[in-house]
């Protein structure tokens, strides 16, 4: 999909997680160019920890458009030191969640804007401008909505079941505290009526920990079926397995086939197509969703372009005959 010239004001939403969601999007921000894509983000990974708000996902979401993320880790800025969390280590101080000196100027910044009266979709712009974004980046609510993951050591709160236990303990299930008196940031609703939008894509992050939480909120799954533009998810697996993450391992543990078929069920209310992995091309007979196979892992900034391509091509397709 290109945006046409008499068509300048065309945006393009994304749903988006952390690391997997984020590879996307950035496939779409250089494909789509300046002042065509908002990302809304998955805040239901947010915490306070030493004191500070920390958004992690808004954050990799951020660092990742701005080229700033650090490629080999996975997460948090390129380039990071660690002082700060070695000496909070010789002081006897929690570290289990490891904050880079970079990244931690971020969480400073956020925590006082919050507590001086901004809402997070103010404090989340303004730190996007700072890093010269040239897209929208949006939480998905201003009101808080924390992920707890049941499991059969207790309930958790995301960050301890991802982090501090590292997926460890098996889920029995999810819950998202909050979620039931939040309201859906104010600009995705409006964007979602709005007749200049041309897709909606529901990025490759984990459907049950990342996307979820955003569809607990009142009003939003509505929004999003009302909407006139095509929505467009991809999905998550390649080959039977999760890229990344503890994808796979929540689905069986909740008694769910790690399949496309799967991910293209929970999603089958609300999309009208589905980009799925060659390597699954054979299961997708029968899936009763308009579907494109292609090569869905992201590897190289050049891998992250195509699947955009891909992925709004096919939205522009379906546009037309629906």
């Amino acid at each position: 999909m290109t945006i046409p010239e008499e068509n300048s004001r065309a945006q393009v939403l994304a749903l988006c997680g952390g690391i997997g969601g984020a590879k996307l999007a950035l496939g779409l921000y250089r494909t789509l160019g300046p002042g065509h894509l908002t990302v809304a983000v998955n805040t239901g990974d947010d915490f306070t920890h030493l004191g500070l708000h920390v958004s992690p996902d808004i954050d990799t979401v951020a660092y990742t458009l701005a080229g700033l993320n650090d490629t080999e880790r996975g997460w948090g800025l390129a380039g990071e030191t660690w002082h700060f969390m070695e000496a909070l280590g010789r002081l006897g101080g929690d570290t289990w969640f490891q904050l880079g000196d970079h990244d931690l100027a971020t969480h400073v910044v956020r925590t006082q804007r919050l507590a001086a009266g901004e809402t997070l979709s103010q404090v989340t712009a303004g730190i996007a401008a700072r890093l010269g974004l040239h897209a929208r980046l949006l939480p998905m609510s201003d009101d808080p909505v924390r992920t707890l993951i049941d499991t059969e050591e207790g309930r958790l709160a995301f960050q301890n079941y991802f982090v501090e236990h590292r997926c460890r303990p098996r889920v029995t299930g999810i819950t998202f505290a909050g979620a039931e008196t939040a309201k859906p940031q104010e600009d995705v609703l409006a964007l979602l009526a709005d007749g200049t939008l041309a897709a909606i894509v529901i990025c490759p992050s984990n459907p049950y920990l990342s996307v979820d939480p955003m569809l607990a909120i009142p009003g939003l799954r509505e929004a999003l079926k009302a909407s006139p533009a095509p929505v467009i998810a991809v999905s998550p697996i390649v080959g039977g397995k999760a890229v990344k993450g503890p994808t796979a391992k929540i689905m069986e543990e909740l008694g769910l086939p790690v399949s496309i078929r799967a991910i293209a069920d929970h999603y089958r209310d609300l999309i009208d197509g589905f980009i799925l992995d060659d390597a699954d091309a054979a299961d997708s007979t029968g899936l009763g969703i308009p579907s494109v196979a292609t090569r869905t892992l992201m590897e190289t900034l050049g891998d992250r372009e195509r699947l955009a391509r891909s992925v709004l091509d096919f939205a522009a397709g379906l546009r037309r005959h629906r």
